[in-house]
Parts: C-alpha cells; sequence; structure tokens
C-alpha cells in the first residue's frame, strides 16, 4: 500500500512536471522548478538548510524551488532517491551508506562506518577529493547526482533501558539503518537491527516491538524520542551525513550556469549548516535532560573495541587501502 502511494505520488509530480508551464524550463525567463524532500522533522537543520537553498535559489529569479520535509512526500528515503533517479525534480538528502546499499558502491560506505570519520571538518574537503569525483562518476551512470555531503549529527543508542556497556545491547530490538553498515553494527555490538523508516519508531517503542533506535540527538529531539525513551548511550558510533542528491535528468536539464550556481548555493549551504548542526548538538542534549532523559558517557574505547574485527574482516568489502586514501586525500 505504501508503494503504492509512493508511487502515485510519484507519477503525481512527473505529470506536473510535463505541464506547459514546467515544459518550458529550457526556456531562458522559465524558472526551473524543484522540490527538496525528507523525512526530518522541519525544525532539524538538515531540514531548515533545505529550506536556505530553496530560498536562495528563488531569490536568484531562476528556480521555483519549494520543500517537503517531515515526510510529507514519503517517509523511506531509499524511495525518494527511487523517484529522483525515475527523472523526477527531487533533492533529497540521502547517506553515503544508503547510497552505497542502494547503488552498489561498496566503497562509499567508508564515509558512515563505525568510528572512521569523526571529525565533521574533514567534509569541508571531500567534494573536491579524487574519490568523491569517482563516486560521483559511478552514480551518474545509475541516474543520480551527488552533490556534497553534509555533517548531520553524531548517532547514538536511545533506548527503554539503560546502556552502559556492549553487553547491555544485547538482543535488544533497536531501529537502525537496514544496510550493510547497519547490520555489521548490529552484528557487533549483538542487538537486533529492525530496518524500519523512520515514521514507524516512535509508535513501534510505544507499542514496546522496538525497544530503541540510534540517532542524531536533533531527529531524537524533533520527533520526541524522549517521550518513549529516557536513556540515551553517548557511543557516537556514526558520523552522519545528509547526501545530497538528484536526478541526473533533471541536472543534467539545466545550462552549464544554472548548474554551478545551483552546485554552488547547495554546498556553501552544507558547510554553513554542518557548523550550525554542530553547535547546536550541546543544546538539543540539555533538552533530553530537561524531559528526563539519562544521558550516560559511555567508554568509547569499549565500543570501538568491539567493532575492530568489522575492519579485520573487512565485512564492508573495502578496496585494499581506501581507508589510507581516503586520508590522505582529505589531508590534500
Amino acid at each position: 500500500m505504501k508503494k503504492l502511494i509512493l508511487y502515485s505520488v510519484g507519477a503525481l509530480l512527473l505529470c506536473c512536471m510535463m505541464l506547459p508551464s514546467c515544459s518550458k524550463k529550457n526556456d531562458s525567463e522559465a524558472k526551473i522548478p524543484v522540490t527538496f524532500a525528507g523525512t526530518e522533522a522541519a525544525t532539524t537543520g538538515q531540514s531548515r538548510m533545505m529550506q536556505s537553498v530553496a530560498d536562495k535559489l528563488n531569490a536568484t529569479g531562476r528556480f521555483n524551488a519549494t520543500v517537503q520535509v517531515a515526510g510529507a512526500l514519503s517517509g523511506d528515503t531509499d524511495a525518494l532517491v527511487t523517484q529522483a533517479k525515475l527523472g523526477i525534480s527531487l533533492v533529497v538528502p540521502s547517506d553515503p551508506g544508503r547510497l552505497a546499499s542502494q547503488f552498489n558502491i561498496p566503497d562509499m560506505n567508508i564515509l558512515m562506518a563505525p568510528y572512521i570519520l569523526t571529525d565533521p571538518a574533514a567534509l569541508k574537503k571531500l567534494p573536491d577529493t579524487p574519490l568523491f569525483k569517482e563516486w560521483q562518476a559511478e552514480l551518474e551512470k545509475q541516474g543520480i547526482v551527488y552533490i556534497t555531503n553534509m555533517y548531520n549529527g553524531f548517532r547514538s543508542f536511545y533506548t527503554t533501558t539503560p546502556v552502559k556497556h556492549v553487553s547491555d545491547l544485547s538482543g535488544l530490538r533497536i531501529r537502525g539503518f537496514g544496510n550493510a553498515i547497519g547490520n555489521n553494527l548490529a552484528k557487533y555490538f549483538g542487538f537486533a537491527n529492525i530496518g524500519i523508516s523512520w515514521g514507524e519508531v516512535f509508535p513501534g517503542i510505544q507499542q514496546k516491538t522496538l525497544d530503541g533506535c540510534e540517532i542524531q540527538v536533533a531527529t531524537a529531539d524533533g520527533s520526541r524520542i524522549y517521550e518513549v525513551t529516557k536513556n540515551l548511550a553517548l557511543t557516537k558510533h556514526y558520523m552522519l551525513q545528509s547526501a545530497f542528491v538528484c536526478s541526473s535528468a533533471f541536472y543534467n536539464s539545466m545550462s552549464p550556469e544554472d548548474r554551478e550556481l545551483f552546485t554552488k548555493i547547495m554546498r556553501e549551504a552544507a558547510a554553513e549548516y554542518g557548523e550550525i548542526i554542530q553547535n547546536e548538538e550541546t543544546g538539543y542534549y540539555d533538552h533530553m535532560k530537561q524531559n528526563g532523559v539519562t544521558i550516560t558517557e559511555v567508554d568509547l574505547n569499549e565500543f570501538q573495541k568491539a567493532i575492530d574485527p568489522l575492519y579485520t574482516n573487512n565485512d564492508l568489502g573495502f578496496t585494499a587501502g581506501l581507508k589510507e586514501r581516503l586520508f590522505k586525500e582529505l589531508a590534500e
């Protein structure tokens, strides 16, 4: 039923794009229609970043940009990316791990792999690296343009029972990424990974079909997770990134000048809001405490040690020397 609704929405958007008013986008005086679509609440940095980009694009007089967040078009990020791949003029914030699984590019998992990237500043240089450009080329062959990455918070565990050690996660039903990264995190931390859409998490915890989730604090706060979980273990196992993508057909339909403007505004906003999100995290943690959440500073060495076999066994199938190459290119 959800897929039917999603594809109906997609068909509606596609029809809109084919209307006379939209089909004139090649005319120099026509505005370029584009929708920014995400699953996070309107209050999060990611959603505010997209609204800022839309406002700046509209101010140029060249674009007619709108923003649909909080799952207004779909609560399933992968489904939104699929719609973009089909040619609809959507810009979608996914993440590198999702894209790696959805488009079969295992090396992209390095950007979201547990305890690999730990400094948000690294993302400012990422779009200029040869690795990023290689991933861009692989995605474009499959109908998707990889525009930029934005820091979107460290992910930790929000649970109904306290988590102080890795063993405390054993047997818990945790909503996490339904991809290779999420499944391997669960494997080495010992919990059952439940890869459902974000919109199903709050009622799942409320109905006790879930014992918690792993998520970034801004999204947890925006979704009022503190109403159903009172324990936060600061494992900070992922440095979450919003990987902004759009349709290759849409991107290439723009003039070179408009593409350059579009990309410039997106990347500048990603850098700006990455810093804003980082600065706002302390306030979100304080708000969690005010709402009765107990925050536990876990021993990060214990959690990192539990993850070490993931890299020894190369469960994510990385190309030999990938980590060293990434850090070398980020340092140049």
